[in-house]
């Protein structure tokens, strides 16, 4: 299930899909665009002929009964719009104003709004401008009601207007032969009639455009699929070189440009193969000089994506070690010699600070600053007993060799601290700046002053999931360190404790 959902998201987001997609869009709005066309021309003509309609409709009416009007000659104004009512079912309403009455409705049909004076079947704003005009003019709106067709005898003829279908009204002013106005007869006609045709031109439209369509879609998807083809394999045979196997080739079976794209693409994946190489060698060699720890932070994104002022937070254990006397020491060794002594050193230490979870940040001449994450903190305490381990194994080499002893001091201290790049453009440095790296420092240089060779702060011990593990002994309470207004608490680790712990 898993394979084939993998294969449709690929299939969506192929080149083939693109196409297809691409092509439907384009004739849906080839499509639409003729259609909306074609049927915006036919429904402006079945709405400019209905206009012309009921304006001839009014005209008539109102020339028709101009004398009876003029005589008041009710019945027959009635009976001669129920007539025009009834031989045209288009027609909704017609309304007679009479102007001699203050505008009231002397003949309607139906007949229900005679004698009213704003009928309720049409908006108010329709009805004022009808009875105002001195021209014929047509307006358009919405009736608020339905409308019947009610025969002579009252037998209901039929439903000719639905409330909410819209209907175009004419006014056309009634005038005697003198010219005087006496009256406005309004006609509404329904756009029921309209609004049908539309529709039904507008399905057969999209009818035929969905089978040419369906045409379409089926050579665009036959073409599309001849040509993802090649690219499919293409592809695959990218997925297997980025699998590992830099040697796979891609196959070239064609003349057009697909083919010389997989010709590129193999002259590509040799060079890769060559780059690759050398690039696994050269991030082998970079990570000597800065730990895939500090990497993670300071370059995320990768080696080549580092800039100046990368930095995070991060909570450690900061641990210094510095060696003793080490200028006198070297005072009586070539400058040979002492490189070696020094290389020699630093390698035991730094074997026993990786192998419990830590990392050399930094070498300061003699001197090492190791970091250890928070998690670690265990980890750090067990360096500093390994390092002791290690240099006591050291220096009994050394007397062996006839040489002299040499001795070194460890702080620790852990909290936060900031570590990223600092420099400019040509020159940039990791580094970890923080409290607890100045605290860690200033915790090893006292090691001499109170006559031990390893002291951990409060915070280190506190943070200890296996205190029981170290024979921890309190060395100092709220000592203050110089740069730092709170004091600390110093302990150490017997040595006796610590051979025991390290060879465990």
């Amino acid at each position: 299930m898993t394979t084939l959902a993998a294969k449709l998201r690929l299939y969506v987001r192929s080149i083939a899909m693109k196409l297809v997609v691409m092509t439907t869009l384009l004739i849906v709005a080839t499509i639409a665009i003729l259609v909306w066309q074609w049927t915006s021309t036919e429904r402006d003509l079945l709405y400019s002929n209905k206009r012309v309609d009921a304006m001839a409709t009014a005209t008539t009416v109102a020339h028709t009964i101009m004398n009876e009007i003029d005589d008041a000659n009710w019945t027959q104004v009635r009976n001669n719009i129920h007539l025009v009512v009834r031989d045209d079912p288009d027609i909704a309403y017609i309304i007679i104003h009479s102007d001699r009455f203050n505008q009231r409705i002397v003949a309607a049909a139906p007949s229900e709004l005679t004698d009213q004076y704003v009928p309720d079947i049409i908006p108010l704003a329709i009805t004022r401008a009808a009875i105002v005009t001195q021209t014929a003019i047509t307006t358009e709106g919405p009736l608020l009601r339905d409308l019947e067709f009610v025969e002579p005898g009252g037998q209901l003829a039929s439903v000719r207007a639905r409330r909410g279908e819209p209907v175009i009204e004419a006014a056309a002013p009634i005038r005697i032969v003198s010219g005087g106005k006496i009256g406005t007869v309004r006609v509404g006609i329904s756009l029921s009639v309209v609004h049908r045709a539309f529709a039904t031109a507008l399905r057969k439209a999209i009818m035929f455009g969905g089978i040419a369509l369906l045409i379409a879609l089926f050579g665009t998807f036959f073409v599309a699929r001849q040509l993802s083809r090649p690219i499919q394999r293409l592809a695959s045979d990218a997925h297997t070189i980025q699998s590992g196997q830099l040697s796979h080739r891609a196959t070239v079976d064609r003349r057009d440009e697909l083919g010389e794209l997989a010709t590129a693409f193999n002259d590509m994946a040799g060079d890769l193969e060559q780059s690759f190489g050398k690039l696994r060698r050269t991030n082998a060699a970079f990570e000597r000089f800065v730990p895939r720890k500090f990497l993670t932070v300071i370059a995320p994104e990768g080696i080549e994506n580092i800039v100046v002022g990368t930095g995070a937070h991060r909570r450690v254990s900061v641990l210094f070690t510095d060696l003793r006397g080490f200028t006198s020491l070297s005072e009586g060794l070539s400058p040979l010699d002492v490189f070696r002594l020094l290389n020699e050193y630093l390698a035991r230490m730094g074997g026993v600070i990786d192998a419990e979870g830590g990392f050399v940040d930094k070498y300061i001449g003699d001197a090492i600053m190791a970091l250890f994450d928070d998690e670690h903190t265990d980890g750090a305490v067990r360096a500093v007993v390994g390092m002791r381990t290690a240099l006591r194994a050291f220096n009994a080499e050394r007397v062996a060799l006839g040489l002299p002893a040499i001795e070194a001091g460890i702080g620790v201290h852990g909290g936060e601290v900031v570590m990223g790049t600092i420099g400019f453009a040509s020159k940039i440095e990791s580094t970890v700046i923080g409290d607890a790296v100045n605290v860690a420092s200033r915790v090893e240089s006292m090691t001499k002053d109170h006559g031990v060779h390893v002291l951990l702060t409060g915070e280190i011990v506190a943070r200890l999931q296996d205190r029981a593990a170290f024979q921890l002994r309190a060395v100092a309470t709220a000592v203050r360190v110089r740069g730092r207004d709170e004091p600390i608490d110093l302990y150490t680790i017997d040595d006796s404790s610590a051979e025991l712990t390290a060879g465990s």
